[in-house]
């Protein structure tokens, strides 16, 4: 089970919840960890987005965004199989 309480001065992605995996360190900062696919997952049924529009959305105003040292940091998951 993951802490649900977040790492102090890990910033978290609004609307995003459901996707954290857990919290992890950039050099000695603070971040969390997001799964891209749940992120993704969120936008096309939350926002009723296409995969492609999820995709473009997600690459700029999520993953795009930098909001300094501890920027959340996007899980790119790998497949089962």
């Amino acid at each position: 089970m993951i802490n649900t309480e977040p790492l102090e001065g890990a910033m978290l992605a609004d609307g995003f919840e459901g996707a954290l995996v857990g919290y992890g360190y950039q050099f000695s900062y603070p971040v969390a960890v997001y799964s891209k696919m749940d992120c993704m997952n969120i936008l096309m049924e939350r926002d009723g987005m296409t995969d492609e529009e999820a995709m473009e959305y997600f690459d700029f105003n999520v993953q795009g965004a930098w909001v300094g040292e501890s920027t959340p940091v996007f899980l790119e998951d790998i497949p089962d199989g």
